[in-house]
């Protein structure tokens, strides 16, 4: 089966990476490659890696060029998609990057993000624990024809502590979660503290004290697992590394649980997953492993002095966190291998 997928919001990172996925993945023929200010450049002008590529033109984004393809990947500013997806029908399968569908609670959205809620579409987070362990994500994505890609941040943090939380050793209501995060996290907009002499040499918080658009999402996900009330500090900072994220994330153990069952819950959560991957104990997850691959790297270790659970995870931002997931999800979604065209294979050194 060759399906036809068009790419809008070809010319940034996100709209580059699924590209650069899909023209190595065996079941896809890439279609339209479309964009609102680059329309009629060549992609090879905003996408140089792309060499396979480099002689399209890219095209505006339109229902009439994204029209008769198979599927749609929007990777579009937060607030965008939802107008495009409208315009497509019900038998195009359209993967949205962007944050719009991805929340059921219209106030958190209103909230976190100031325009009125799009809806709610299918989440594309196959590995995300459903129900204490009963089910997972993957099993509501089967021929769907619409799929929210989650935040990249959510993907870290959501992947790093679920088990936990499923199993029921640690407690939700005091997590805090730090992260260090690539600066192409931060999109391709040109502005003065994404330059590379205000970045270099410099780790720059951002989004401090419960701001980040992120949180409700992780949140929704982790109630989706089994929590009860959640509670979560969430600081990420910038540093100076073009892809990837470090997420620690640390919760207060559970009454009775001891090393031996956290170590089980991790373990048994991700046994069989093939891009989610807990590492032999005392060896630590760094996002150069992880860069150009669709895996997830996690660690786990317990603070006896403070009685905490420390995890540790590493994802590259653009693949993992998005473009990956994208890829994952719309192979569920289209009857394929749900490991087609993904590479678990890292880029060292």
């Amino acid at each position: 089966m060759t399906v036809r997928v068009a790419v809008s919001g070809a010319s940034g990172y996100a709209g580059g990476e699924v590209l650069r996925l899909l023209a190595a993945h065996p079941d896809v023929e890439i279609g339209a490659v479309t964009a609102h200010s680059s329309a009629g450049e060549l992609l090879g002008a905003h996408q140089p890696h792309l060499r396979s590529l480099a002689d399209r033109v890219i095209e505006p984004t339109t229902t009439d060029t994204l029209a008769g393809h198979e599927v749609v990947v929007l990777a579009l500013p937060h607030g965008a998609s939802a107008a495009v997806a409208a315009e497509l029908g019900d038998d195009t399968l359209v993967l949205d990057c962007g944050a719009d569908h991805r929340l059921v609670d219209a106030d958190a959205w209103t909230a976190f993000y100031g325009t009125p809620h799009a809806g709610t579409w299918p989440y594309g987070m196959p590995e995300l624990v459903l129900d204490h362990g009963e089910r997972r994500q993957r099993d509501l994505l089967a021929r769907v024809r619409r799929v929210a890609v989650p935040g990249c941040n959510v993907t870290a943090v959501t992947l790093g502590i679920q088990p936990g939380i499923a199993a029921g050793v640690v407690e939700s209501t005091d997590l805090v979660s730090v992260l260090a995060v690539g600066y192409s996290g931060a999109g391709k907009a040109a502005r003065t503290h994404l330059l590379a002499s205000e970045g270099l040499g410099a780790a720059v918080p951002y989004a401090v004290g419960g701001t980040h658009r992120h949180i409700p999402e992780i949140e929704q996900n982790l109630r989706a697992v089994g929590a009860g009330e959640v509670s979560l500090s969430f600081t990420p900072t910038l540093v100076p590394m073009s892809r990837g994220i470090l997420a620690t994330t640390t919760a207060r153990l559970a009454p009775g649980a001891d090393a031996a069952a956290v170590r089980s819950a991790w373990e048994d959560t991700y046994a069989g997953e093939p891009f989610v991957q807990v590492l032999p104990e005392g060896q630590w997850p760094t996002t150069a492993a992880t860069v150009g691959a669709n895996t997830a790297l996690v660690q786990v270790a317990v603070d006896e002095r403070s009685g905490r659970v420390v995890t540790v995870t590493a994802l590259d931002n653009l693949v993992k966190g998005t473009a990956g997931a994208a890829v994952q999800s719309m192979n569920l979604a289209l009857g394929l291998p749900e490991t087609t065209g993904l590479p678990v294979e890292g880029v060292a050194p």
